[in-house]
């Protein structure tokens, strides 16, 4: 087939070109005289809320790092400091691993009643519709997208997440099983025991309910990681869930980096199972620690180069918009973003003027203001990373059609940028810039990556699997009627 690529810090195309939302290039030139840019840029409005949850929770309550260590949380639109977080390490993690043994092996969790256990999880979604405002604004102040996105579209699929696995904790059940001889043979499936989440920054609050929902209603217990970048949310919404109702060791949250708190999470001895989501070079880090310490059970959701393709036929007008919102929603920060788009040649030119349009008008700007559709990228080394391939397609020979430059003098916003004539050989097409979104917010559906996009799945039914295992009963009968 005939075809053309566009690459964007957006996507790429069947004869070539790409899009892509990002980044400023000190040496380029403007290729355009404007955006759709809010003026809320320069005089951002100030969120109406206070931060109250900054530290660690072990074990039930809200306690300083054992080094009385805290680290800073920025805001992306301004860089000021938002508030300091205490800063879990090894010695905390261990802390947490222990309240969530001694809560499993010994607490009341496991040996409820899985319809007990539901009904801890309907008054967590409750809750988490209840405290909207202020889960929305934390998400929002601390990692940039805008406060619509958070409040009408992310935290009513979180509810609804936690909803669904509240309704599958008491479906959870074996079978049996025909035996060749006088036997009943039954299979149970028992929670797997302490799991160890690890969640990143683009989408903290979605990633915390699709870790701790199937969890918890499994009846394990658990140690989360927040990411670095974005500790508030995850922080209130466990607050939350502890008002539900649930016991105290059941859920941990330690705030923390990296190579200190999550190496140690990822290679802890008492640690049953493990859940990451990041980029792939961090996944196989992830990976190799959990099998170098105990061989814990591991499930990776990592990143891609997800392709967007449209053939000849095609709506043009629909894909254009389509192609948009897959690569620069989020300010384009998702680990499936469609951020190669194929275009068949014979649509290619008309694509590629509608697709710079559609740049040309998006609205970037305060996220907390209406009508914004993007925010900043979420710290200097993103929007850094972003430059450099903005830099890389131009000295590879990729046409920039329209964006390359930042937007404001403070914060971390950059133009949405379009690249035509590009190459398969370039960096741009190649590298992942960040790691689409699912487009159904049906909890039901499975997701998850092949190949080095990461191994096992989030939401469905098949995601229970990942924190339950099986056991095989088998007794003998002596003189069954029925055999």
């Amino acid at each position: 087939m005939a075809a053309r690529r566009i690459s964007s810090l957006l996507s790429c195309s069947l004869s070539y070109s790409s899009l892509l939302p990002k980044g400023r290039f000190c040496g380029v030139g403007r290729v355009v005289s404007g955006y759709s840019t809010s003026a809320g840029i320069e005089n951002p409005i100030n969120p109406s809320i206070k931060v109250h949850c900054t530290q660690l929770l072990i074990n039930g309550n809200f306690v300083d790092s054992a080094s009385g260590k805290t680290f800073p949380t920025y805001d992306p639109r301004t860089v000021d400091v938002i508030a300091h977080v205490a800063e879990g390490d090894a010695e905390d993690i261990d802390r947490a691993v222990c309240a969530a043994r001694k809560a499993f092996d010994e607490g009341p969790w496991p040996k409820m009643t899985a319809y007990e256990r539901s009904k801890v999880l309907f008054r967590f979604a409750d809750l988490l519709d209840k405290h909207i405002e202020e889960l929305a604004t934390l998400e929002t102040w601390d990692n940039g997208k805008p406060y619509e996105q958070s409040a009408k579209i992310e935290l009513p699929m979180i509810s609804r997440i936690i909803r669904y696995y509240a309704g599958w904790a008491d479906k959870i059940h074996g079978l049996t099983i025909p035996a060749d001889g006088p036997h009943l043979v039954q299979t149970i499936h028992e929670p797997i025991g302490v799991a160890g989440q690890i969640i990143p920054w683009n989408f903290p609050l979605l990633m915390f309910a699709w870790k701790v929902g199937p969890a918890l209603a499994c009846g394990c217990t658990i140690v989360l990681k927040s990411a670095e970048q974005t500790p508030l949310s995850a922080l209130y919404a466990a607050k939350l869930l502890h008002e539900a109702g649930l016991p105290p060791g059941v859920l941990n949250v330690v705030s923390g980096f990296g190579p200190t708190a999550g190496a140690a999470l990822a290679s802890h001895m008492d640690v049953d199972k493990l859940a990451f989501t990041g980029s792939s070079e961090t996944g196989k880090i992830v990976l190799e620690l959990a099998s170098k310490s105990n061989l814990k059970h591991v499930t990776l959701e990592l990143g891609g180069k997800s392709p967007f393709i449209v053939c000849k036929d095609a709506d043009v007008d629909k894909a254009v918009e389509l192609a948009h919102f897959a690569l620069f929603f989020n300010q384009g920060q998702c680990c499936s973003a469609g951020s190669r788009t194929y275009v068949h040649e014979d649509v290619h030119d008309e694509f590629i003027e509608k697709a710079k349009a559609r740049a040309l008008k998006r609205s970037v700007g305060d996220p907390f203001k209406a009508g914004v559709e993007q925010g900043p990228q979420i710290d200097s080394e993103q929007f850094e990373k972003i430059l450099r391939y903005i830099r890389s397609g131009i000295e590879s020979g990729a046409t920039l059609i329209t964006g390359g430059d930042r937007l404001g003098s403070k914060g971390f916003y950059i133009q949405p940028t379009v690249f035509t004539n590009v190459k398969e050989d370039m960096l741009i097409a190649q590298d992942e810039i960040l790691v689409q979104f699912n487009q159904s917010l049906n909890s039901a559906i499975p997701f998850g990556g092949y190949k080095m996009s990461g191994q096992g799945r989030e939401k469905g039914v098949h995601c229970l699997s990942n924190y339950l295992q099986v056991k095989a009963i088998v007794a003998p009968l002596k003189n069954p009627a029925w055999i």
